[in-house]
């Protein structure tokens, strides 16, 4: 039986050893979820799934602190944000609870013809079938209760395959779904290579992917999933941020530096690119990098600990490099732009690295924010919207018809007002565009993804 070592990132502590499933395992999740989805008289039916889900929240309250220390050791994320991780993951559950009051389907209307005289019509709510969820190591939790528990709500089966690198919290939040009532067929974990992770999203017997992690992949997989296979992809972003002459300084630097530095930059709308007047562009850039300078970075279980590490060796080389790249190309280093170890990296903050440089067209994914000075801000707006990626985006200014053209001109999926890129909330819209994904996240925009709505027409003499 082959197993993987889940160490911590921060210092390469055992954590456990995990069970990899195979290809004949995953033969065997498919056909007990098909065997329960196929067969209605197996549903269960919406009360039952709510007493499971509501069981779930207790379950998960009276044990906030294992599963924040769990998240935090595998996945290197502090303390402190891994908490706010495990309450938004119970928040999570509820809202998909709280959705399912409204989730319903409509009238359609007739006899406005003659021929759809005599006739009524309604849509409704069904199941979408099995649910095939590939998940990322940079919210082992949340992600996976975001990619589990819509579909549960829905009375989608799932199967989840989290990331190898961070797999404890899925399967211990699976785990919970069981305990709390859930028959083990309706949610299902498996620990695989990307081979086998291959196999499950394009078999035949899914008909939703949801994939969050790298692009290359994503759009691999969405080429290749078995005709009708609905997809859901969350990839990455460049995130840019304008700040005008008349922003708030006091607002806005330690706005940015949550934003560029909250769990070493290894979230998809992390901010990147931040745009500022030329008149204020020095200031912006001195006091961040000495906002940088004071992080506490480290061991992610010290409650102190603002910044962790990086989720593996290899990516602290790959940021080394592509700093290294954009100083030799001309960027200035205002904080930072060496590692602390071989895990962790220091908050580093680059002024005006070129065009062309990694640090400016692709996603870090690393604890570095690069600052640009501009005049014009139709100029800025050209910048920011050059990349062919396209998430969440910002602006900090005072003036609201600034904010507004703004919201207008940046090509964003959402645009934040006075706040940084990485804000988010479990129930509002969240998903990216062209490179940056397909289709929408959030816990009630996933029930709707994971379910299809059937039609019923009445023909009757008496209508």
């Amino acid at each position: 039986m082959e197993t993987i070592k889940v160490k911590s990132p921060f210092d390469g502590k055992f954590l456990d050893e995990i069970k990899v499933s195979n290809k004949s395992d995953i033969d065997q999740a498919l056909d007990e979820a098909r065997t329960v989805y196929e067969n209605q008289k197996m549903w269960l039916p919406k009360y039952e799934r709510v007493k499971i889900l509501e069981k779930t929240v207790e379950i998960m309250k009276s044990r906030k602190e294992d599963l924040t220390r769990i998240a935090a050791a595998e996945g290197g994320k502090p303390y402190m944000d891994s908490k706010v991780e495990v309450e938004r993951a119970i928040n999570g559950v509820k809202l998909a609870i709280e959705h399912l009051g409204v989730f319903e389907g409509k009238e359609i209307a007739m006899g406005h013809t003659e021929s759809s005289s005599n006739r009524m019509a309604y849509t409704m709510k069904e199941p979408i079938g099995v649910v095939a969820a590939i998940s990322a190591f940079n919210h082992p939790l949340n992600l996976a209760v975001h990619q589990t528990v819509p579909a549960i709500a829905v009375g989608s089966p799932v199967i989840i395959k989290p990331s190898e690198t961070t797999p404890m919290s899925a399967i211990n939040f699976v785990e919970i779904l069981h305990e709390a009532g859930l028959p083990k067929a309706w949610c299902q974990v498996v620990v695989c290579h990307r081979e086998e992770a291959q196999y499950l999203a394009t078999h035949s017997k899914i008909d939703y992917l949801s994939f969050i992690g790298s692009g290359a992949v994503g759009w691999y997989l969405n080429s290749q999933v078995s005709p009708g296979t609905r997809v859901g992809l969350e990839h990455g972003g460049v995130a840019p941020v304008i700040v005008e002459a008349d922003a708030d300084m006091e607002a806005l630097i330690p706005a940015l530096a949550k934003g560029g530095f909250y769990h070493a930059g290894q979230v998809c709308v992390s901010v990147q690119r931040v745009y500022v007047h030329e008149s204020i562009c020095d200031e912006v850039a001195s006091k961040l990098a000495k906002e940088a300078q004071t992080m506490i970075v480290g061991d992610p279980l010290n409650p102190n600990t603002e910044v962790g590490p990086l989720i593996s060796h290899h990516e602290v080389d790959r940021v080394e490099l592509w700093v290294n790249e954009a100083v030799q190309k001309g960027a200035k280093v205002l904080s930072g732009g060496k590692r602390i170890s071989e895990s962790c990296f220091e908050p580093t903050v680059l002024l005006n690295p070129p065009p062309h440089a990694k640090v400016s067209n692709l996603e870090v994914f690393g604890p570095v924010v690069c600052v640009y000075s501009y005049d014009d801000i139709e100029d800025a707006f050209r910048e920011a919207n050059s990349l062919e990626f396209s998430f969440q985006a910002a602006v900090f200014t005072k003036n609201i018809d600034t904010a507004l053209l703004a919201v207008k001109r940046l090509n964003g999926t959402a645009v934040m007002v006075n706040d940084h890129t990485a804000f988010r909330v479990d129930w509002m819209p969240f998903g990216g565009a062209k490179a940056s994904g397909l289709g929408l996240g959030g816990i009630s925009y996933s029930m709707e993804e994971m379910s299809k709505e059937k039609l019923m027409v009445i023909k009757s003499p008496v209508l």
